[in-house]
Formats: structure tokens, sequence, C-alpha cells
């Protein structure tokens, strides 16, 4: 599918990964990327509003409720946003002959194992997050033809996480600067993913028709431990990192511990991205990080 000059609709307009598609869209677009406040998803007039005066030929959902312990609390705004108000994008991505892009988790698996888990193994959530993720990959691709739905992990990108004061990257070097010392669980693993790398394949993706299911993350893994060592690394900072052991607090969400992807799909498509220490030098070199952090 040939994007240039084409008309593109970005769902959750403002955030990480959004905002690096539409970045990299624009000079060959037609792009309309609202924030939540332009584009509410639940909002089914809105949407059809939005359709309407779009008129997509590719739509990308970055649209989601992920906070994922506000999730447990809030059962019915999880399904409402990652499940129900999917369905309803499909429905009018097919109804108008738009391709559909639907943003999942490395969440739907249960994570108990050692071996990354590929597209061809069972989901098996284990929290509320996980499971209305997991309700919204089936309605993509049971309400719209040649859907592509794309897990990844450990998003970060220049634009941050404002529903989490910042992303993972920034709020470690906050912390440490504040704090003077942190702690970090060990025991989950997965593989850091900048947005920046991840919206280049999803755009390279389209443009092949690659559909279905599909695994994209930066290479390689580490725990979130030795994320956050990478991070103090690079960043010049000394400080002591405390490795701890993942404790699920009463009422709150279960999360994978092993969350790791096996990106072999992505890879015969040609769409394998680099080690995920690579792709995180550049983040923190871009955003003045590593500068900053050495004249402290």
């Amino acid at each position: 599918m040939r994007l240039d000059g084409r008309n593109v609709l970005i769902t959750g307009g403002g955030g990480q990964l959004a905002s690096d598609l539409e970045e990299q869209l624009r000079e060959r677009c037609q792009v309309s990327a609202p924030g939540r406040a332009e584009l509410d998803i639940t909002d089914q007039d809105a949407l059809d509003r939005s359709f309407e005066r779009v008129q997509p030929a590719l739509v990308l959902n970055c649209a989601a409720f992920h906070n994922v312990e506000v999730c447990e609390r809030e059962e019915d705004r999880s399904f409402e946003v990652n499940a129900r108000a999917v369905k309803r994008l499909a429905e009018l991505c097919a109804e108008g002959g738009a391709r559909l892009v639907h943003m999942s988790t490395n969440y739907v698996f249960r994570g108990d194992r050692e071996d990354p888990y590929s597209e061809e193994d069972r989901p098996s959530p284990r929290s509320v997050y996980a499971i209305s993720k997991l309700a919204g990959e089936h309605a993509a691709l049971a309400y719209c033809r040649d859907a592509l739905v794309v897990r990844s992990s450990g998003l970060y990108g220049l634009h941050g996480s404002a529903s989490k004061g910042g992303n993972f990257v920034q709020r470690m070097v906050a912390r440490a600067r504040d704090q003077g010392a942190l702690k970090m669980v060990a025991d989950q693993r997965l593989t850091p993913t900048y947005t920046a790398d991840l919206a280049d394949a999803l755009i390279t993706a389209v443009e092949r028709k690659v559909s279905g299911l599909l695994h994209l993350t930066n290479s390689g893994s580490c725990s979130w431990h030795e994320f956050t060592l990478a991070i103090m690394e690079t960043a010049g900072i000394d400080v002591p990192v405390e490795p701890v052991r993942t404790v699920r607090a009463p009422g709150g969400a279960d999360r994978p511990l092993n969350g790791v992807l096996s990106c072999e799909r992505a890879g015969e498509a040609g769409l394998s991205l680099r080690p995920w220490r690579q792709a995180l030098d550049e983040y923190m070199a871009k955003t003045g990080l590593v500068a900053e952090a050495t004249v402290r």
C-alpha cells in the first residue's frame, strides 16, 4: 500500500508513538492526529465525524487506557476504550475501505516461561488491562479485513508519556537525581522499544501489506533492573540501583515476569529493529539527557 498523498488518521495524538508516526508521515501524507480532547474514541458521533472529515485510507490506533493499576479498579472504562471502541473503529474502517493498524501489548501473555512469545503462542492475560487489550485484538481482526494488530513492549519516545508523568527513562533519571538511590524489579524481563524505531517499522509494514498479528520490538532483552542500569550508565549518573523481586499488592495487577516477544515474523518481512541498547543511547543523546547529566 503506497502511502504518499493518502489521508491518514492517527488516534491518541500527542502520545509517544502517535507523535513519532505523525512526524514521520506528515511530509508524505495528509495526517490528522487528534488528541483525546479532540477525539475520544469511545464517542461514536465523534468517530463518525472524524471519518467523514478525514476520509482516511489508513487508521493507526494508538489510543488506549494503559495505566495497568488503574485498569484493575476501572474495569468498565478499560473495556470501553481498549475493546468496544476498537470494534467501532474496525467497523468504520471496513465500511470506508481503510486499513487499520491497532496497537497491543506483551501483557496478553502469562509470562511464566523462559522462552520469548511468538504470534503462534496462546495468550493468557492475567490483568484487566491485558484482558481488555486482548479483546481489542479480536475486535480489530474480526471486524476489519486485513487489519494489522501489533504487539510491542516497554515503549519510550521523545514525547514522553503524560499520563505517567513522563516515560520510564525520564522518570528514572529524575528519581535518581532526587533520591540518590533506586530500587527496581529484576525478575521481570522485556525488550525496551524506542517509538521512533517502532513507528518506522509500522509504516513499512503497512506499505508491505503485512496483516494479522505481528510482534515488533527492538531486539534483545533485559530486566527492568538492567534497563535502569543502562539508563544510569548512559546518563552518567552514579547511584546504587538495588535489584528487588516483584511483589503484587492486594488488588493490584498481575504483570508477566517474561514479557519478551519473539519477532521472527517481523524479521521475515524485513522489519527487524536494532538492539535496544543502541536505540536507548540515541534517544538519550537526542533528549540531552547524556550531556545534562554529565555536567551535573
